[in-house]
């Protein structure tokens, strides 16, 4: 009995040391973040097209290869048809990674396809790479 007892004791401390590693390595790995922030200029009348396409696709299909979605937004005076958003990665290699999967990825390939049947939907990409400040609530 005591023999299983030291096992069961032994697991229970690595569980819980793993686990404490585990959240300072998140903790460290989040205070390190990468951002983009990706701004599309859609083509005259595709806007709605571009945003029904990132609801419907895009936002999973980033998700699904490991990219943090901070967020989406359209300029309130949109004249530019904008559509604004921010990524997160653990850091730039883990961008590359995560888009060079995105973009081989047949179910992004499909939806593209299916959204640009009436012509593109994009004119114009910015990108810029962001990393968090010591007084930013998002680091």
């Amino acid at each position: 009995m005591l023999k299983k007892t030291n096992t069961f004791m032994a697991l229970l401390a690595a569980l819980f040391v793993s686990t404490i590693f585990g959240l300072e390595s998140a903790q460290a790995e989040e205070k390190n973040r990468l951002f983009e922030i990706r701004t599309y200029y859609a083509n005259e009348g595709k806007l709605d097209a571009l945003k029904a396409r990132f609801r419907d696709h895009t936002v999973a299909l980033f998700k699904k290869h490991g990219m943090t979605n901070i967020g989406y937004w359209v300029p309130v005076d949109n004249k530019d048809n904008k559509l604004v958003y921010i990524l997160a990665f653990p850091n730039k290699e883990a961008r590359q990674k995560a888009f060079q999967g995105f973009v081989n990825d047949p179910a992004w390939k499909a939806a593209y396809k299916a959204s640009t049947k009436d012509g593109k939907l994009v004119k114009k990409i910015d990108s810029e790479f962001l990393t968090g400040t010591d007084f930013s609530a998002i680091k």
